[in-house]
């Protein structure tokens, strides 16, 4: 997720912490402070409110990170990469790669949630404890509190719909049974879009009754919609285009520019006959050296252009996405950097052999799709 920062590792995966944390920190911590423990101890000084609160808050985070952290470590015990894990206003996100079977899958997407209700349980003891034994009552509220999040959170993640955890331990179940995971992967994302969708409802008329808590649930159900939306459309692309290699899907021969001419005589010469909006460069040598966006260079101060190289105006290579011709073309996809989009350059050895566009990916896919459903 972009706009985090790296903050060390956990489990051995790399821990991020996007800038929205501090903003979650500070509701919950308000939402104690102000409302539940003077309803739940009242009468303590605003002090040792303010003190709990915060304390709450952190050890939320604290539970955040675990249930996350139960993700990554089933994850590579079943020989999963995972590559990062973040925590963000809405909870958490583990990033790994595809389980190799239904029962590896099964058992990362419950590891969270069963974490999570441990969690609540052991908060919620331990609460209960410290009042009766040590008459600690404020400590013992937010430990409370603290559990009963935490088995909301367990409950709430076991829902049967994509990205929670209860849809992919759904589409480890469907996968199982049916033998394909690409069927068990849009049914799990269908889920997601109507839970979203009901979200989104309730939220609103939460809100629109009153409670500004509303407001959160709609924007959990929006963030729900979008990420199951963007699962279906995956998983569907990932069956149109599966074992096709990146040479199936490239335009070739590629239109290309030299990279040491300058963006005047680029913009005078071959701009005026260009079919494309990005071109690839090519050295001296005739080796790729980067991609060419024809509208970054309306952006450049007419003074600069008599000087400027197109390379200099470029994204250099190392910051493409690139692949070779004999690369599955799902895993290329899965490479696809910001800085270009849908933009995968060809390349064997050091020599450009086509390049791959949105417009080469829906080509194929819709082909595809018409073999696979035939006359009628």
């Amino acid at each position: 997720m972009s706009s985090s920062i790296r903050m060390g590792r956990v489990g051995g995966v790399p821990l991020r912490i996007h800038w929205t944390v501090p903003l979650l920190v500070v509701l919950f911590g308000y939402g104690l402070v102000d409302r539940t423990l003077p309803a739940m101890v009242p009468g303590r000084s605003a002090t040792a409110y303010s003190v709990a609160g915060l304390v709450g808050a952190l050890l939320l985070l604290l539970s955040l990170l675990a249930h996350e952290s139960a993700h990554a470590i089933t994850a590579r015990r079943n020989g999963i990469p995972v590559h990062t894990v973040t925590l963000w206003a809405l909870g958490g996100m583990t990033e790994m790669g595809k389980p190799p079977a239904p029962g590896a899958a099964f058992l990362v997407a419950v590891s969270g949630p069963l974490t999570s209700l441990a969690i609540g349980g052991a908060a919620l003891g331990a609460g209960v404890g410290l009042d009766a034994g040590l008459g600690w009552e404020v400590p013992a509220a937010v430990l409370v509190w603290l559990g009963w999040a935490n088995l909301l959170l367990g409950v709430f993640n076991l829902l049967p719909a994509a990205p929670l955890d209860g849809g992919r331990v759904v589409q480890a179940v469907m996968w199982w049974r049916t033998g394909d995971r690409e069927r068990a992967e849009r049914a799990a994302g269908r889920s997601g879009q109507l839970l979203g969708i009901l979200l989104i409802v309730l939220g609103w008329i939460a809100f629109l009754g009153g409670a500004w808590g509303g407001l959160w649930l709609a924007l959990i159900g929006l963030f729900i919609m979008i990420v199951a939306n963007a699962e279906r459309r995956q998983a569907t692309l990932t069956t149109a285009l599966g074992g096709l290699r990146a040479a199936d899907a490239m335009s070739s021969p590629v239109e290309t520019a030299p990279d040491w001419i300058t963006v005047r005589q680029f913009i005078d010469g071959p701009a005026m006959t260009a079919r494309h909006a990005a071109l690839p460069l090519l050295d001296f040598e005739g080796h790729p050296s980067g991609l060419l966006d024809l509208p970054r260079l309306t952006k450049i101060p007419a003074a600069q252009r008599e000087t400027l190289r197109l390379r200099d105006a470029s994204t250099p290579l190392a910051q493409c996405t690139t692949c070779a011709p004999g690369d599955l073309l799902e895993d290329a996809l899965k490479k696809l950097k910001p800085l270009t989009g849908v933009r995968i350059l060809v390349i064997d050895g050091r020599r450009l052999t086509g390049i791959i566009t949105a417009r080469d990916i829906m080509r194929l896919t819709q082909r595809r799709q018409l073999r696979r459903k035939g006359p009628g």
